[in-house]
């Protein structure tokens, strides 16, 4: 089976550096860079994880994040299957604040771009008609050169810095602790959750990823995500139960155990706690919406 595509870095010679992601799933690693990015996808399914928020995504989702801050795009656990045929297709685009020099800084034609960069360090996802507009833009960029590309991703940041459709995505006041030299441990701490959150996990066994006792990777944690692990923990096994009462013809107790929850009113009332209604007033609210 194929890799999935990894970012390289952008070229001297390079203002940008705009792909077209096509493979079998997204990278899977959580990661960081110093690089603006604006992905879309056109396809493909999973939860996204960026700073201290996650959420499940589809097609048409469209992020735009600031330098370092921490993101990934998860794909359904089906995707990882010897026997699948699903693939995902998304656009990437990547520049630095220094992409035009120092114009965006310093001179008052970019403010609204350089405020719009600011907003970034949040994370902001794309939503409404702004989303619909720059999926078009971003396919066009893919094929476009020279100067007129500099000008097209200079037509889709003034859509941005002009849009009221772009909400935050981390909680305000929310910065980035990792070090560089922690991606290895995080990554295999996300990648172990999502391939186990189904069953019991104990923090003896996450702790041990990155060589450190219990009570070490729980102030390690929670330091660099804002929630103690065990609320990451219930957050993703809520996120696929979403999921699963949008597209999964279940009962209620099957999506439970499904999920990773012991028991049917523990799950009912740690979903209420985060979604505010019940497992099946969140089905049917989905349902009449649809």
């Amino acid at each position: 089976m194929k890799q999935a595509l990894q970012k390289s870095r952008i070229p001297e010679t390079k203002a940008f550096i705009v792909k077209e992601l096509i493979a079998p799933n997204f990278d899977k690693n959580w990661h960081f860079h110093q690089e603006y990015q604006l992905f879309l996808v056109l396809e493909g399914k999973g939860t996204r994880f960026i700073g201290d928020q996650m959420k499940p995504f589809r097609e048409f989702d469209m992020v735009f994040t600031g330098p370092n801050l921490p993101h990934l795009w998860r794909n359904d656990q089906i995707y990882f299957e010897k026997e699948s045929h699903l693939k995902t297709h998304g656009i990437v685009i990547y520049f630095n604040e220094g992409f035009l020099g120092d114009a965006i800084s310093i001179k008052q034609e970019f403010e609204p771009i350089n405020i719009l960069l600011e907003k970034s360090l949040r994370g902001l996802e794309i939503l409404g008609n702004t989303n619909v507009k720059l999926r078009s833009m971003m396919q066009e960029l893919v094929n476009t050169n020279g100067i007129e590309s500099i000008l097209k991703l200079l037509q889709i940041l003034q859509v941005l810095a002009e849009s009221e459709e772009c909400q935050p995505i981390t909680q305000a006041g929310y910065t980035n602790n990792n070090k560089e030299s922690e991606k290895d441990r995080m990554r295999k701490v996300y990648e172990y959750v999502m391939e186990n959150f189904r069953q019991k996990i104990l923090l003896e066994e996450v702790a041990s990823l990155g060589n450190m006792t219990e009570s070490a990777f729980s102030r390690y944690f929670t330091s660099r995500m804002n929630k103690p692990f065990s609320e990451f923990l219930s957050d993703v096994r809520i996120s696929h139960a979403c999921k699963l009462l949008h597209e999964a013809d279940l009962n209620i107790s099957e999506i439970c155990y499904e999920c990773g929850f012991n028991t049917l009113s523990n799950f009912n009332k740690q979903f209420k706690d985060r979604m505010g209604v019940t497992p099946l007033v969140y089905k049917k609210d989905y349902q009449r919406t649809f």
